[in-house]
């Protein structure tokens, strides 16, 4: 099967390798631009019309171009971590906000998370022990004692993060998947495939 998926120009390089030689060996093309939901779509007509009357006038596209040109997309994190950051740390209003940008924009957002942790499903999660929750360093005292302390006391536990994303998947439609990285170009086809409209 040929076909193009466009790539969110914002990915960062050399990061996804392993889905581009993917890509590559199974005649899919990659095309760059910048997306205002996701990392991947497919190039569909609808999506080609947009590139298309820009490139005419002579402009760039801009990513809220894509708006109303797409219904799937996947959106790519490189481990659990990365997810704990969206959902549940720092990140958390950036990713909630793109969340309710595809919902109001009638996009289905497939979360896809790598991991090489055995975990294939959010019910995994339950059972799944966040290796930063037994990392330790060594501290002083103010007396000059020196002695070991969790790194990160706050780590998020598997069980609230499944919890969290249960919440968002019914808030905002959002579907959160897994796979390992070897798998990641293949179900992101899949995905944006099985789907296509």
């Amino acid at each position: 099967m040929s076909c193009t998926i466009v790539e969110d120009k914002g990915q960062q390089a050399k990061k996804h390798e392993m889905k581009h030689q993917w890509f590559s060996e199974n005649n899919i093309n990659l095309l760059n631009m910048p997306l205002p939901v996701g990392d991947y779509i497919l190039l569909t007509d609808t999506v080609e019309d947009v590139i298309k009357r820009k490139e005419k006038r002579g402009i760039p596209v801009k990513k809220m171009d894509f708006l109303g040109s797409y219904k799937i997309c996947v959106d790519t994190k490189k481990d659990i971590q990365e997810i704990i950051s969206d959902i549940c740390g720092k990140q958390h209003e950036r990713f909630r906000d793109e969340c309710i940008l595809a919902k109001n924009n009638g996009i289905c957002l497939y979360i896809l998370i790598e991991n090489e942790d055995g975990i294939k499903c959010i019910d995994d999660l339950l059972l799944w022990d966040n290796p930063r929750a037994k990392m330790q360093k060594w501290v002083t005292t103010p007396s000059g004692q020196r002695r070991k302390v969790l790194k990160y006391p706050k780590a998020t536990s598997g069980e609230t993060l499944a919890k969290a994303m249960l919440t968002m998947e019914e808030k905002y439609g959002v579907k959160f998947l897994f796979c390992t990285p070897e798998e990641a170009g293949e179900r992101i086809l899949e995905l944006l495939a099985e789907n296509r409209r």
